[in-house]
């Protein structure tokens, strides 16, 4: 049977442990509080970029057709 500084060292060990494990769900709910805001804060972007893109191509359309070059060729 094991003497009881290997149960007093077990028992410290598993504190310790589950201090850890303590610290390590709080970093985990952190990060994925992270996660969640950026992906939120992804979403709108890519929400805000295409509107922008809309109102590029609707600008486009709105411009008038250039006509085609013409060379010195031509003008003689």
């Amino acid at each position: 049977m094991a003497n009881p500084s290997q149960i007093e060292q077990i028992a410290e060990r598993v504190e310790r442990l589950l201090v850890r494990y303590e610290e390590l769900q709080r970093t985990n709910a952190l990060l994925a509080r992270q996660v969640e805001l950026l992906t939120h804060e992804r979403d709108s972007l890519k929400s805000r970029l295409s509107a922008a893109r809309s109102r590029v191509d609707a600008l486009l359309e709105r411009l008038p057709e250039m006509a085609p070059p013409t060379s010195s060729k031509d003008l003689a």
